[in-house]
């Protein structure tokens, strides 16, 4: 399984599937479901995403903003459905994307993350 993007999916809402599955069906990914209600940081770092999506309206992964303290090259992306929005995490630095724009980033690893259209802002 050498050179795919780990993408962990965090929690189980319709939007997070829908997005799951879409991925799933695209080339570069493995998809990981995370089923825990509330992880701890030590059982988000064993599975060894190099993403983690979650659904903005319903879940809130507190362990993986903690993650993002020790791996800068962790992407956390939260998906809010209602407004067509992605937000992304990275290292200290945020910003918000298009949904278009999501399988984009996520393929392109750090080489792409600088390029992509949104705002920047503090975490």
């Amino acid at each position: 399984m050498s050179g795919l993007r780990r993408i962990l999916l965090y929690g189980d809402s319709v939007v997070l599937g829908s997005v799951g599955a879409s991925l799933g069906r695209a080339a570069g990914f493995e998809l990981v479901r995370l089923r825990a209600a509330r992880p701890t940081a030590a059982e988000l770092r064993a599975a060894r995403p190099d993403v983690i999506l979650f659904d903005i309206e319903n879940d809130h992964p507190r362990a993986a903003f903690r993650l993002l303290e020790d791996d800068p090259d962790l992407l956390l992306l939260g998906i809010s459905p209602d407004v067509n929005l992605v937000r992304l995490w990275e290292g200290r630095q945020y910003r918000e994307l298009t949904a278009d724009a999501l399988a984009t980033l996520i393929a392109g690893g750090a080489g792409q993350r600088s390029t992509s259209d949104g705002k920047e802002g503090a975490a």
